[in-house]
C-alpha cells in the first residue's frame, strides 16, 4: 500500500506539472486564467483518483501500481500518465528511469563500457546469437583484438544464449575503469575466445564521417545533434580545410535531430553574421529568435544538404535555414515534419516529462510541423500516412524561390533512393555477405585498404552460396554483379580497417552523393543569384 500511495502521488504530482507547467517552468510567469481553471482540474483529478482507487480494490487480479501508472516495462501497453500526454502530439513523452537515462546518455553522445554494436542475428542452426557487428576505431573491444562478426557467447562467464541484445548491452557496459571478461566465437578458431576488457569512457560522434570526396571538395555526414556536436563540426571543417573549400556536402540523412542550440550552433558556420536562423515561441513561451553570431567569415563555397523522411527535428532546422537564405541545394526526399519544441523536466524517481512547450519556424516563416490528427503514433512515425499532398503554405527564399510549409522540408531536387530488386534482398536477409566475409577472412587475413573483390573472390562467393542453399543463380550473381562486389567489400573492409574506412568505399559509391556532387554548379549559382537579389532590394532605413 506504501509503494501505491508513492506512486500515485508521483502521478497527481506530473498532471499538475502539466496543467501549470508554464507558470513554473516557463522564462515569465503571467496571470492566465489558472485560479479560473483550479476547480477543473480538482475535479479532473477527483475523477482519476477514484477510478484508480476502484481498480486497485476490485479488480480481478492485483494490480501493480507502477505499471498502471508508467506502463509496463516489458509490453507496448501504456499507462496513465504515457496514455495523457499521447493526446497532446506525438513528440510529449514520459520517461520512465531506465529510458530517462539512455536520453542523458544520447544529449551527452558517451557512457561507459567496451564501445562496440552489437546485433542478434541467426547463426546456421538457425538460432539467435549476439554478433559484434564492428567494434568503434580505437574502443577498448577494438584494442583487446574484438573483430566484427565475432560471437559473444559469454560475458563475465555468464552465457548469452537466450538473451536479448539490451541485455547483453547492459552486461557490457559499467563503470569506468572495471574489466568484463567477454568470450567470442570466431570463424575458423578451433576453440573459443577470451578477451579481458578494461571498460573506459566511449563517445558517440556526430560527425562520424568527413573526407574529400574530390579535390577541394568536401564530405560530412552529421548523424546527430547532441551537446558535443558543434566542436565535432568545427574540427572536421579545419581537416578539411575550410578556407580553401571549392565544396562542400552536407548528409544530414537519417539524422533525428537532437539538441537545438546546436542546430543554431552548426547552421551559423556557413551563414553570413546576423542572419535568423530561427525561431520559436508557444502559449506560455515568449518569442525567441536565433541569430548568426559568428558567420561563414565570406566562405560561400557551394553547399549541398543532402535530406530523406528521417531527417527530423534539429536537422530539419539547419536545413530551413540554409535553404531559406539559399545558401544551399537541399537534395534527396522530404524530410520528417517536426516543427515542435520539447523541454525536458526531471521528475522523482530519476524520471522524466518532455512536453512540447513551442512550435518553431524557418528564417522565412514556416512551420514545418507534419499534420498528427487523426492517425495513430505508428502511422506517424512511418509515414504510412502519406498521400501526395499539394503546398498549400507558400513561402520565399532570399533570392525569391519559393519554399513550402508543413511536411517537412521539400528538397530542391528531389530524389529516390534506389529500390531493392529481389536478388539484392535475399543476399541481405540471409547475411550473406557478412558471414562471407567472416569465412574469407579466415583464410585470408592480408587484405589490403585498396581491396577490390575480384573473379577469384566472387566464385568463392557463389561456392558459399551454394554450401548455404542461399538459391541464386550465376545469372542473378551477374545481373547484381556490381551490388554484390560493393557490399563484400565494405564487409571485410569493416572487419580488417574498421567502419570508417567501409564508410569511404560506401559513400564514394552512393548514386545520391555521387548526383549531389553534379548538382554542386547549381548551388554556386544559387548563392550567386541570392545576393543579386538581396542588392537588389530597396533599403529601409529604420
Amino acid at each position: 500500500m506504501k509503494q501505491t500511495r508513492r506512486t500515485l502521488w508521483v502521478v497527481i504530482s506530473t498532471i499538475v506539472l502539466c496543467a501549470v507547467l508554464g507558470g513554473i517552468y516557463g522564462s515569465r510567469v503571467e496571470a492566465t486564467g489558472q485560479n479560473e481553471d483550479d476547480s477543473g482540474l480538482q475535479a479532473s483529478l477527483r475523477k482519476f483518483t477514484r477510478v484508480y482507487s476502484i481498480v486497485q480494490q476490485n479488480y480481478a487480479d492485483s494490480v501493480d501500481a507502477d505499471d498502471a501508472i508508467f506502463g509496463p516495462s516489458s509490453s507496448m501497453t501504456v499507462g496513465a500518465i504515457p496514455g495523457m500526454l499521447r493526446t497532446l502530439d506525438p513528440h510529449s513523452n514520459f520517461f520512465s528511469p531506465k529510458a530517462f537515462e539512455q536520453l542523458r546518455e544520447d544529449q551527452e553522445g558517451k557512457y561507459f563500457g567496451v564501445g562496440m554494436v552489437i546485433q542478434q542475428r541467426l547463426n546456421s542452426y538457425n538460432r539467435l546469437v549476439t554478433v559484434v557487428v564492428y567494434p568503434f576505431h580505437g574502443s577498448p573491444a577494438m584494442r583487446a583484438g574484438i573483430r566484427a562478426g565475432d560471437v559473444i557467447v559469454k560475458v563475465d562467464e555468464k552465457p548469452t544464449q537466450g538473451l536479448s541484445v539490451d541485455q547483453v548491452a547492459k552486461m557490457l557496459k559499467g563503470p569506468k575503469g572495471t574489466v568484463v571478461q567477454v568470450t567470442v566465437s570466431r570463424v575458423g578458431g578451433s576453440k573459443p575466445l577470451q578477451f579481458t576488457i578494461t571498460r573506459a569512457q566511449i563517445s558517440e560522434h556526430s560527425v562520424d564521417l568527413s573526407f574529400m570526396i574530390r579535390p577541394g571538395i568536401g564530405y560530412i555526414r552529421l548523424t546527430k545533434f547532441d551537446e558535443t556536436t558543434n566542436d565535432e563540426l568545427s574540427a572536421a571543417l579545419k581537416r578539411l580545410d575550410v578556407k580553401h573549400l571549392r565544396g562542400l556536402v552536407l548528409d544530414l540523412r537519417g539524422n533525428p535531430g537532437g539538441l537545438l542550440q546546436q542546430a543554431v550552433e552548426v547552421a551559423d558556420h556557413f551563414l553570413e553574421k546576423n542572419q535568423l536562423i530561427v525561431y520559436h515561441y508557444g502559449r506560455n513561451s515568449r518569442e525567441r529568435r536565433y541569430y548568426v553570431t559568428g558567420g561563414d567569415h565570406g566562405e560561400d563555397y557551394p553547399m549541398i544538404v543532402l535530406i530523406n523522411g528521417n531527417t527530423a527535428s534539429a536537422a530539419e532546422i539547419v536545413t530551413g535555414a540554409l535553404q531559406d537564405h539559399d545558401r544551399a541545394l537541399v537534395v534527396g526526399q522530404p524530410s520528417f515534419g517536426k516543427g515542435l519544441v520539447q523541454t525536458v523536466y526531471p521528475l522523482s524517481d530519476d524520471t522524466g516529462l518532455a512536453l512540447t512547450t513551442a512550435h518553431y519556424y524557418t528564417p522565412s516563416g514556416r512551420l514545418i510541423q507534419r499534420d498528427y490528427s487523426d492517425i495513430s503514433l505508428w502511422d506517424y512515425y512511418n509515414h504510412d500516412d502519406e498521400t501526395s499532398s499539394p503546398h498549400r503554405q507558400v513561402y520565399y527564399t532570399d533570392g525569391g524561390r519559393k519554399v513550402y510549409g508543413g511536411g517537412g522540408i521539400t528538397p530542391d531536387v528531389e530524389l529516390e533512393d534506389p529500390k531493392v530488386n529481389d536478388v539484392e534482398q535475399k543476399l541481405m536477409a540471409h547475411s550473406a555477405f557478412f558471414n562471407f566475409g567472416k569465412q574469407y577472412l579466415a583464410t585470408h587475413e592480408d587484405v589490403p585498404k585498396n581491396f577490390d573483390p575480384d573473379d577469384a573472390v566472387i566464385e568463392a562467393f557463389k561456392n558459399y552460396l551454394e554450401n548455404e542453399k542461399i538459391q541464386v543463380s550465376d545469372k542473378d550473381v551477374a545481373d547484381n554483379l556490381s551490388f554484390i562486389k560493393l557490399h563484400i567489400q565494405e564487409d571485410i573492409l569493416s572487419t580488417v580497417y574498421g567502419m570508417q574506412v567501409a564508410d569511404h568505399v560506401a559513400t564514394e559509391n552512393d548514386p545520391l552523393v555521387q548526383k549531389a556532387l553534379e548538382e554542386l554548379p547549381e548551388a554556386a549559382q544559387l548563392v550567386e543569384n541570392a545576393k543579386r537579389y538581396m542588392a537588389s532590394r530597396p533599403s529601409v532605413n529604420p
